[in-house]
C-alpha cells in the first residue's frame, strides 16, 4: 500500500472519529476528494462534499457551515454549536493541509530546474557543529570580510554560487580565468577568491589552518579551512575576465587597485546568516525562492536582474518577454555592491515595489540579490543566469549591453552591445536557462508605445532619455516626461535625488603652503553663511592635523591617511545636505581622485586648485617653513623635497597672486551658482 493511501486512510479514520463526536455516534459521511488530484483553496483546505442538511443534526449543520466558511475564507456564522465543534474542524483541515501541501510543493518544486551542478548547496552547519566551531574560533585567525566579501559568503552559504562549497582554490580560479570552467569542467565564468593581506598570509599554513570569518561587527559567520594559498597575477586576472586592464573599468580597477594580493581558497562551513535589517521579507534564499514558486504553481520563472530603477520601457521589456515564455516574472535587483555612483539599492528597492503594481496580481515577485556585481560583460551574463537558476528560474532575459560598465576613457563601449547574447547562446544548453534575448526599448510617438529599437518603423519618431540626462533632470529640478516612467517613481527618485540647490556639496581646496588656501576658504565660509540655507563646516589643514590626525607623520601613507580622513568625513556631510569646505594641500593626484570618487555620487565636489607658483608661496611664508626646509631641517616639505601633484581635473583653478582673497571666494560662489548649488531655483520645473 502506497504512503498517500495508507494517510488517506488515517484521515478516513480521523473523519469517522470527528463525525461520531459531532452527532452522537449516528452515520454521518464526509466524502474526501482524491488526494492524488486535490482541490485545494487559498488557505489550503481541502474540499469536502457533506449530507444533506435534512438527514443531519444542526450541531452537524453549523460544523459543515464552519469548514465551508475556513475553505472560502469568509467569517462563519458564530452559532454555539460552531464554537464546540470548531476545534475538531480545525484538527481535521490540519491534517489535511499538512499532506495536501507537502505533496503540491514537492509536484511543483519538481517541475523546476535542477540546481547547476545537480544538487543545491547548504553549508549552513547543524547546532552540535555550530556550537562546536564558535567554542573552536576563540583560538582561531580571524579575517574580517570586506562589502564584497560579505556578498560572496552570502550566495555560498545559501547555495546561490551552487556548485561552490567555498572560496575557489588556485587550479578552479586559473581554469575559471582561462577556460571559464572548474577544474571539474562544470561551466563557472566568475573567479570567486577571498583575498587576503600579505601578512595575513603568511601567517596560514595550506591544509592546516583555519580562518574565523568574521562581519565589520565582528560577529563569526563561518569557518574556512585554508586548503591554498598564493599570490596571483591580478593583471593578468583582469584581462581574462574583463578583457581589459583599463583602470577606467570598476571591475578592474577592483581587482587591482582595492583587493588584497593574496589569496586563499578553501572548504566553507557556515556558523550564522550575515545580518540584514533591511527589507526583511524581499531577502529570500535560493531554497526560500523555490518553496515560494513552488507554492504559487509557478513552472516557468522568467528572472530580470538589474542595477538601475525601473521605468516603463522595462515594464514593456518585461512584459513582452513573460509572454514570449509564457511564464511569470521574477524581479530580482542585485543590491550587494554595484556600479560606482549607480542609485542606492533603499532609493531603487522603494521604486521598484512601485513598479510591481503596475503588473497584474499574481504574475510578478520581487525579491532581493545580495550579489557583488562584477560589471563583465558576456561573461557576467552567464553567471547571473546561474545564480536565477539556483533560485528555480527558468529563463532569463538578456538586454542590451548586459552587466556592461558603460565606456572607456577613449569613449569606447567595453563590450559589444550584444556580446552577451552571442556568448550566452554558445553555452545555453550548458547553462540550462532559455534566453530571453532583448534589442533596447525605445518610445515611439507615433505610436505611443515602447517598442524593441530593431522592430521600430523606418520613418518614426523616436523618443528617449539617457540616464545621464534624467540625473541632469533631477539635479535641476527639471520636468521629467509622463512616457518615460511613472509619476510615483519619479516621486521616490525626487525624494533621494534632490535639486542641486537642496544637495549638500564638498569645496576641495588644493595647492601648496602658502597659497592661501586656509584665508580664502574662511572668506568662502562667511560667504555660505550669509547666504544660508545649510550647514556650513570648515576643515583647515592645520587643525585637522591638530584634532584629527595629531599621530601622524610627513610620509606618503600618513599625507593620503589624512586626507582620506577628511574625504570621508567631508562625504558625510555631502551626504546629509551640508556642505564641507576642506582646505589641505593634498599633493597628490591618486588620493584627490579617491576623495572624489568618495563624495561625488552623494551631492557635489568642486576641487578648487591653488596654482600659485612657490616663489610667491615661498615669499608669503610667516613660519619659515620654506627657508627650514630647503636648509634640511623639514623633511619631505611640499614643493621642496617632496613633490606637488598638479591636478588636471580641478573645477577652478585660481592664481592669488592675481586675485585677492575676497575676490577668489566670490569667483567660487559665481562657479556654485552656475551649477546650480545655491541661487535662486524658482525657474526649475519640477513634475
Amino acid at each position: 500500500m502506497s504512503s498517500g493511501t495508507q494517510k488517506t486512510g488515517q484521515l478516513g479514520s480521523e473523519l469517522t472519529q470527528i463525525d461520531g463526536q459531532l452527532s452522537g455516534g449516528s452515520t454521518r459521511r464526509f466524502d474526501l476528494i482524491s488526494l492524488s488530484a486535490p482541490t485545494l483553496h487559498p488557505c489550503g483546505l481541502f474540499l469536502c462534499r457533506a449530507a444533506p442538511a435534512s438527514s443531519i443534526s444542526a450541531e452537524d449543520n453549523a460544523a459543515q457551515n464552519f469548514l465551508h466558511c475556513q475553505v472560502h475564507a469568509v467569517p462563519p456564522q458564530r452559532t454555539l454549536a460552531a464554537n464546540r465543534t470548531s476545534t475538531r474542524v480545525h484538527l481535521f483541515a490540519i491534517l489535511m493541509h499538512d499532506e495536501t501541501v507537502d505533496s503540491l510543493e514537492r509536484t511543483s518544486a519538481a517541475h523546476l530546474p535542477v540546481a547547476h551542478g545537480g544538487e543545491l548547496i547548504d553549508l549552513y552547519v547543524g547546532s552540535e557543529r555550530r556550537a562546536d566551531i564558535k567554542a573552536e574560533s576563540k583560538g582561531l585567525p580571524s579575517w574580517d570580510l570586506t562589502p564584497r566579501q560579505l556578498c560572496d559568503l552570502e550566495l555560498f552559504l545559501n547555495g546561490g554560487f551552487s556548485p561552490l562549497r567555498g572560496f575557489m582554490t588556485k587550479a578552479d580560479y586559473e581554469r575559471v580565468c582561462n577556460e571559464m570552467r572548474l577544474e571539474s569542467g562544470i561551466l563557472w565564468p566568475i573567479p570567486i577568491t577571498l583575498d587576503v593581506s600579505e601578512d595575513f598570509a603568511k601567517s596560514l599554513a595550506a591544509g592546516r589552518s583555519k580562518i574565523a570569518l568574521r562581519d565589520p561587527e565582528g560577529v563569526m559567520l563561518a569557518l574556512l579551512h585554508v586548503e591554498e594559498v598564493w599570490k596571483p597575477d591580478r593583471r593578468e586576472e583582469a584581462q581574462a575576465v574583463f578583457n581589459t586592464t583599463s583602470p577606467t573599468h570598476p571591475g578592474v580597477f577592483h581587482v587591482l587597485n582595492k583587493s588584497n594580493p593574496w589569496y586563499v581558497g578553501g572548504r566553507l562551513e557556515g556558523v550564522q546568516r550575515p545580518s540584514s535589517y533591511d527589507f526583511k521579507t524581499l531577502r529570500l534564499s535560493p531554497s526560500e525562492l523555490r518553496q515560494q514558486f513552488a507554492r504559487q504553481g509557478w513552472r516557468r520563472i522568467v528572472a530580470f536582474q538589474t542595477r538601475n530603477p525601473m521605468h516603463r520601457a522595462h515594464v514593456e521589456l518585461t512584459f513582452r518577454a513573460c509572454k514570449q515564455a509564457e511564464a511569470s516574472l521574477l524581479i530580482h535587483p542585485a543590491v550587494g555592491l554595484t556600479k560606482p555612483g549607480d542609485v542606492d539599492y533603499f532609493t531603487r528597492v522603494r521604486c521598484y515595489q512601485v513598479v510591481l503594481t503596475k503588473y497584474p496580481r499574481g504574475t510578478a515577485k520581487l525579491f532581493l540579490l545580495p550579489l557583488a556585481m562584477r560589471m563583465a560583460g558576456p561573461r557576467e551574463a552567464i553567471w547571473h543566469a546561474l545564480i536565477r537558476k539556483n533560485c528555480g528560474c527558468s529563463h532569463m532575459i538578456i538586454g542590451r549591453d548586459h552587466a556592461g560598465p558603460g565606456k572607456d576613457a577613449n569613449g569606447k563601449a567595453f563590450y559589444d552591445p550584444y556580446a552577451a547574447q552571442e556568448l550566452f547562446q554558445k553555452h545555453e544548453a550548458e547553462i540550462g536557462v532559455t534566453m530571453v534575448p532583448f534589442h533596447n526599448m525605445v518610445y515611439v510617438e507615433d505610436k505611443a508605445k515602447y517598442l524593441p529599437e530593431d522592430e521600430v518603423p523606418r520613418d518614426a519618431r523616436v523618443l528617449n532619455l539617457s540616464g545621464t540626462e534624467l540625473r541632469q533632470r533631477l539635479n535641476e529640478g527639471r520636468l521629467i516626461p509622463d512616457w518615460f516612467t511613472y509619476s510615483e517613481v519619479i516621486q521616490e527618485l525626487r525624494r533621494s535625488f534632490p535639486p542641486r540647490h537642496q544637495q549638500g556639496f564638498t569645496v576641495f581646496f588644493t595647492g601648496l603652503s602658502g597659497a592661501g588656501k586656509s584665508t580664502i576658504a574662511n572668506v568662502l565660509l562667511i560667504k555660505l553663511l550669509e547666504i544660508g540655507g545649510r550647514p556650513v563646516t570648515l576643515f583647515d589643514g592645520d587643525l585637522v592635523r591638530k584634532h584629527l590626525s595629531s599621530e601622524l607623520g610627513f610620509s606618503r601613507e600618513h599625507r593620503d591617511l589624512n586626507i582620506r580622513r577628511i574625504g570621508y568625513v567631508a562625504s558625510e556631510i555631502t551626504k546629509n545636505r551640508g556642505i564641507a569646505i576642506c582646505a589641505p594641500i593634498a599633493p597628490y593626484d591618486a588620493m584627490r581622485k579617491e576623495v572624489r570618487a568618495m563624495i561625488a555620487p552623494l551631492g557635489g565636489f568642486i576641487m578648487v586648485h591653488l596654482s600659485t607658483p612657490v616663489e610667491v608661496c615661498e615669499e608669503r611664508d610667516r613660519k619659515g617653513l620654506y627657508a627650514k626646509a630647503r636648509a634640511g631641517i623639514i623633511k619631505e616639505f611640499t614643493g621642496i623635497s617632496d613633490p606637488y601633484e598638479e591636478p588636471t581635473d580641478a573645477d577652478i583653478t585660481i592664481n592669488t597672486a592675481e586675485l585677492a582673497p575676497d575676490e577668489a571666494a566670490q569667483e567660487i560662489i559665481l562657479h556654485l551658482e552656475s551649477e546650480g548649488f545655491i541661487g535662486n531655483p524658482s525657474n526649475s520645473r519640477v513634475s
